[in-house]
């Protein structure tokens, strides 16, 4: 693809396939640029209407990552012949309702036959291209700041194999329902450069995207790692889903662990997130000042390490 387009030749296209970033960015003129992705899924959780609204917070969290406002929308589904019409409406209504939430018009959409639903959207969103949120724009001294907690990946795995408490489930629909919104609009008020958001590489797999693209080393704690609560009661009987596994075999190599874990609490860190928290360096003089905003926001924020020098990802 980069030998047909290549990126000299649109010089409007500030992102595009040459970087790991988690959406396309075009300019508009100097002070605006369209932000567009999209993403889409099989269902996560047995109901419809949380599915859609999971599904929609997932896919407006590329354009919060980069730091953007996403503003408008379009449905992508594909339907079973056999799924009951209301289950098909409860899918839509939890995307339509999650995304007016957001501020955000679902204008239209396509629609398909398959086996499986699946159901996501196309986003497109406002950034301002100098204050726009990369995944090379980390910085040597900054800290690691998680907005959401890990452990939807063994929740819902737990889930499918019928095997997860309620108060667990509600407690992962909670958090991957939630907008990465406020998060965004933090980041952006404290000139933070470097960030994405968690989904389904893993906080190791989009770490070391961050940390390659940005020629540093991500320090992380291990203990001060956020974890949804029988997260690790799931993995410890080892109801990882395969993308867990596909993860830790793709980005292992760039890890380097100096804390002894057990094997549950290391694959952990590759459990694939749904509408995972963001993920970003805040620079140390300002970490104060962001940590007391987000709690008159009302806005999760875990510190869970350092960027340091080197490269890859350390776990300590």
């Amino acid at each position: 693809m980069q030998d047909i387009f290549q990126p000299a030749d649109y010089p409007d296209l500030l992102i595009g396939l040459e970087g790991p970033d988690d959406a396309a960015v075009w300019r508009l003129d100097e002070s605006r640029a369209l932000v567009v992705t999209t993403d889409f899924f099989t269902p996560v959780v047995d109901d419809g209407y949380n599915y859609g609204a999971i599904a929609a917070a997932n896919s407006l969290s590329d354009v919060y990552a980069m730091g953007g406002r996403p503003f408008l929308a379009l449905n992508v589904a594909a339907i079973p012949d056999n799924l009951p019409m209301e289950i098909t409406a409860d899918i839509l209504r939890g995307g339509a309702e999650k995304s007016r939430e957001a501020g955000v018009v679902i204008a239209g959409g396509h629609t398909i036959k398959d086996k499986e639903p699946k159901y996501g959207l196309v986003v497109i969103g406002f950034v301002e291209p100098d204050r726009m949120i990369m995944k090379g724009g980390l910085r040597e001294g900054e800290a690691l700041v998680l907005t959401k907690p890990l452990g939807m990946g063994v929740t819902t795995t737990a889930l499918k194999q019928e095997k997860a408490a309620f108060e667990d489930v509600a407690e992962a629909v909670e958090w991957m329902t939630r907008l990465n919104r406020v998060a965004s609009e933090l980041a952006v008020e404290f000139n933070v450069r470097g960030g994405t958001d968690v989904t389904g590489y893993s906080l190791i797999g989009h770490g070391v995207e961050m940390a390659n693209a940005s020629d540093v080393c991500l320090s992380i704690e291990f203990a001060k790692i956020p974890l949804l609560r029988g997260a690790l009661d799931y993995a410890r009987n080892g109801m990882f889903p395969g993308g867990a596994f596909d993860n830790r075999a793709n980005f292992g190599n760039d890890v380097k662990f100096t804390r002894r874990l057990e094997e549950p609490e290391e694959m952990l860190l590759f459990d694939p997130q749904t509408s995972g928290g963001l993920l970003f360096g805040v620079q140390q003089g300002n970490l104060s000042a962001f940590l007391a905003r987000a709690g008159e926001r009302g806005q999760s924020a875990w510190v869970i390490g350092e960027v340091t020098r080197g490269r890859g990802i350390e776990v300590k």
